[in-house]
């Protein structure tokens, strides 16, 4: 696509909100630190839903048992970072970042181990059948948050952030947490990894081509199942790896956590249009940014904010920001 033909304006919603919420706010330095935490919230909430957009938007799946391998994420990280207390336990920024770096590509390593086993024995026989997708990846989520309460137990555990990542920097009168820095800067990240996978490297064009035209595509001596397999596998890592950031923003971690943040990923996919990248990251910013303005603002309608700002994106773009053209 030409960048003329390029279509910009959902990524103004971003700006739009922002702006909107200023005089609200009222102070200048309270503003900045609510949009930054919503930006790392946002960020957060894409690592999570960019692998459910992954499985739904090139495999037509439908799986609701997501929120299992948020959960197992998170709960692999407790048991990682609790082994490295001298790390976290470190005043030193860069043994804390350090710290983290295992136990999030543990979480990501169990987490897809899980998938493949997910994808094996309980999607792959319902393909095509969305109805059964729906009632059968949730049985398995169930499943799934009774085996964690076997082995972590049924309890909420205390994930706190590595010493050298708590506390704020000051932005002139506004307090900004570094660990908020470091959730955007992971979500770019994963955001430019997926971008050009998808769209600068074969295993991209053949995922792509295979969703348009499986049939070419196995002509031509490709085995797309086993690419779909790898994309499942893929999504249920990067829910792992986002489960490990979600457990050190809620600084807690607790078996039903995935089930509760499914919501916000289901909205913020309804948003981007039902498997878009770039349209999962627009909604992720906006779910983020209006959970922490309507908490502060009005904390009474926080709980629906988002619904309603599905609605009104859904009048204005009936199909989401970037609908996927063969959805």
């Amino acid at each position: 696509m030409k960048a003329l033909d390029f279509d910009w304006k959902p990524l103004a919603l971003v700006p739009l909100l922002a702006l909107a919420a200023l005089p609200l706010v009222g102070s200048g330095s309270t503003w900045i630190t609510l949009t930054v935490a919503g930006l790392a919230m946002g960020m957060i909430i894409f690592v999570i839903a960019s692998g459910l957009t992954l499985i739904f938007g090139l495999m037509d799946v439908l799986n609701f048992g997501h929120g299992v391998f948020i959960a197992l994420g998170a709960f692999v990280a407790t048991s990682v970072l609790g082994a490295m207390g001298d790390w976290t336990g470190s005043q030193e920024l860069w043994r804390n970042l350090l710290a983290l770096l295992p136990a999030m590509l543990v979480a990501m390593l169990v987490a897809g181990a899980v998938g493949l086993a997910f994808e094996r024995f309980i999607v792959r026989p319902v393909y095509g059948q969305h109805l059964k997708q729906i009632l059968i990846t949730m049985g398995g989520m169930i499943i799934g948050e009774e085996l964690i309460k076997v082995i972590w137990g049924p309890q909420q555990i205390a994930l706190p952030l590595p010493e050298g990542l708590r506390g704020s920097l000051l932005l002139g009168d506004a307090a900004i947490e570094k660990y908020r820095l470091v959730s955007v800067c992971v979500g770019l990240l994963v955001f430019a990894l997926l971008a050009w996978t998808l769209n600068r490297t074969k295993i991209g064009l053949l995922i792509r081509a295979g969703v348009q035209d499986r049939e070419m595509v196995e002509s031509m001596g490709y085995r797309i199942r086993r690419l779909f397999v790898g994309v499942f596998v893929f999504g249920s890592a990067l829910a792992g790896l986002g489960g490990v950031m979600w457990g050190l923003y809620q600084q807690s971690v607790t078996p039903q956590m995935g089930a509760q943040v499914n919501i916000l990923i289901f909205i913020v996919i309804i948003i981007g249009g039902l498997g878009s990248t770039g349209g999962a990251l627009i909604g992720s910013l906006l779910v983020g940014l209006m959970a922490n303005y309507t908490g502060f603002v009005a904390p009474k309608v926080a709980l629906f904010s988002n619904i309603l700002l599905m609605v009104v994106v859904l009048l204005w773009r009936p199909q989401g920001v970037y609908p996927v053209a063969n959805r």
